[in-house]
């Protein structure tokens, strides 16, 4: 442990690494509190009262959500990499010839995950979504091995999710099952930062729909509250054919990139 603080820390030690502490869901960064939306909304739920200090301390990244939408599942969520990680895995056991399925689930399954997990921890007065939430369960997780030398069950609980997007559904559990995806779902429906398609420059390749994990349909414009803004489909467009709007509704169907075999066949057939 002195060798990881030695950086961080001066003639006071105990002062200084006072300073930045916390979870991967909830930590103080100079006095300034942050935490994850679903902590205040487990704590409010199991408590069934409002703690002042905790919803100021959640007012960040809910706002920061409504406007931005889901970017914590594609950009700070801490399971997020190893969710990624996986994905490749899962690419390397397909050219190795294992089978991995990809089955379609309802997302509206994840909602229900949310609502009976905030029920439970009504009725037990604990907060029971972090008991099955990633980001809750790796902070956990790594307490246990610093403070501990070991690790929990939430390990062998964040093991099974890993292999359920393995060998089930492609990120099955950030699509299907996740509490905190549920919510930030819900929160940023109507962000403003949304992705559109400039369909003057798309050609039609679908290697948007092909690299998005959350199987959306960008091609179609079909981004939806589950986008979480990841940027993947933008940085595998070979035309630039997709670019950040403000706007607080996704685009509708804009029909065949006007450089596709589609359009083209079109327009030479209006034009005899």
């Amino acid at each position: 442990m002195e060798f990881i603080t030695n950086p961080f820390v001066g003639n006071d030690p105990a002062n200084d690494l006072d300073a930045i502490k916390g979870t991967t869901w909830s930590g103080v960064f100079f006095d300034f509190k942050l935490s994850d939306p679903l902590a205040g909304l487990g704590q409010f739920v199991a408590s069934l009262s409002l703690y002042q200090p905790l919803l100021i301390a959640i007012a960040v990244p809910v706002v920061l959500t409504v406007l931005l939408g889901r970017f914590y599942c594609g950009w700070i969520c801490p399971a997020t990499f190893l969710y990624e990680l996986n994905t490749n895995i899962r690419l390397l056991l397909k050219r190795l010839g294992f089978k991995t399925n990809n089955q379609h689930i309802s997302r509206s399954l994840k909602y229900y995950v949310l609502a009976l997990g905030l029920l439970l921890s009504a009725f037990f007065s604990t907060i029971f979504v972090a008991s099955v939430y990633p980001p809750a369960i790796i902070g956990r997780e790594i307490f246990y091995l610093i403070a501990l030398g070991g690790f929990g069950s939430g390990l062998v609980f964040f093991t099974l999710t890993l292999l359920f997007d393995l060998l089930v559904a492609r990120r099955g559990f950030c699509r299907y099952l996740c509490p905190g995806g549920a919510l930030y779902s819900l929160l940023g429906r109507y962000r403003l930062l949304r992705i559109q398609r400039k369909v003057d420059q798309c050609n039609d390749c679908a290697k948007c729909n092909a690299v998005c994990e959350f199987g959306l349909d960008p091609l179609r414009d079909d981004f939806g509250q589950e986008c979480n803004n990841c940027t993947a489909c933008i940085a595998i467009c070979p035309t630039d054919a997709l670019t950040f709007k403000v706007q607080i509704k996704d685009a509708p169907n804009q029909g065949p990139g006007h450089l596709g075999k589609i359009y083209l066949r079109n327009l030479e057939k209006q034009s005899h």
